[in-house]
């Protein structure tokens, strides 16, 4: 007689997937008190460890745990074909995207669109965050993948590049840096300056002068790009910002033009990101593979470089 049962590979691999107790409690419906029990008497059963334990830190699978819930995940997608009516039904699948609030605008409706395209089956729901809150969600199994820059992200994560981008100065026409194809960040320390108040963000920002040894005057602290645009606008400080988009005014009809950062310090990655290794096949590795190669620009370059209201404008 077998002693584990479907229900102890389903909680195996769903605390794989999701990285925690909690998280993995939560998305099978049972307590977590149960789940810890079910997975002690599994691995007491196997006779050694399927996850590492540290205290603070997501569970992550051992090497015999990674073989273990990967032959697991394939028992149980078989075990869901036995159970249509004919036995070739596709499992059904979900997938959870985060992505920062100010690159939702630019990918996530080509993700989604790629993703129904490319794996009709698939549930996709979406969350546009910031990068704390995008990280949580990470640690937490709350997310299966996020679009995101590369900040705030430490060796445990999974990345994907995509895109390299260029911050954008964001000046009136009339300013006098505004006839420039492109600035330095030396030459934007000696004006006051309208940045994100998102809190990784603003300290990517202030490191990147600091690295040269520069210390900006920061006039403005936004609270969303469409803010930060209209204060720029309005001459109330330069904006700086990676999402700038090809827009030549802001939400209350001033001119505006973008002007990208020459720092090669200053360029940063987009990512596709996962906490961990996912597995071989899993919707995750799919999803991750066709986005990498569908949002990924034909001719990469930075968003929105150098846009200049006309003559008439």
């Amino acid at each position: 007689m077998l002693y584990l049962t479907l229900r102890h590979y389903e909680y195996t691999c769903a605390v794989a997937q999701h990285g925690s107790l909690s998280a993995a409690a939560q998305a099978l419906n049972v307590s977590q008190p149960a789940l810890s029990t079910a997975l002690a008497r599994i691995e007491d059963h196997l006779g050694h460890p399927l996850f590492v334990r540290r205290r603070g830190t997501p569970l992550s699978l051992t090497p015999q745990g990674r073989d273990f819930a990967k032959a697991a995940q394939h028992l149980l997608d078989q075990a869901a074909r036995l159970e249509t009516q004919n036995g070739s039904s596709p499992v059904v699948q979900s997938l959870v995207i985060g992505c920062f609030s100010d690159l939702a605008p630019f990918v996530l409706a080509p993700a989604l669109r790629h993703l129904r395209a490319a794996l009709p089956d698939l549930t996709v729901t979406t969350r546009t965050l910031g990068f704390a809150q995008i990280i949580a969600g990470l640690l937490q199994g709350e997310i299966d993948l996020a679009v995101t820059y590369d900040l705030g992200l430490d060796a445990g994560f999974t990345r994907l590049v995509i895109d390299n981008r260029a911050p954008q100065a964001l000046v009136p026409p009339n300013h006098d840096l505004a006839q420039h194809d492109s600035l330095s960040l030396a030459q934007l320390a000696r004006e006051p300056l309208v940045l994100s108040q998102e809190g990784v963000s603003v300290q990517h920002m202030l490191a990147l002068f600091k690295s040269l040894g520069l210390t900006p005057r920061i006039s403005h602290r936004a609270a969303s790009l469409e803010v930060l645009r209209s204060l720029a606008a309005n001459a109330e400080g330069i904006g700086i910002s990676y999402s700038a988009p090809p827009i030549r005014q802001s939400y209350d009809g001033k001119a505006l033009v973008n002007i990208p950062i020459r720092d090669g310090c200053a360029l940063e990655p987009v990512i596709i990101t996962t906490h961990g290794a996912p597995k071989p096949d899993s919707a995750v590795a799919q999803a991750m593979d066709i986005l990498s190669k569908t949002l990924s620009p034909q001719n990469p370059k930075p968003a929105a470089a150098g846009l200049r209201p006309s003559a008439d404008e």
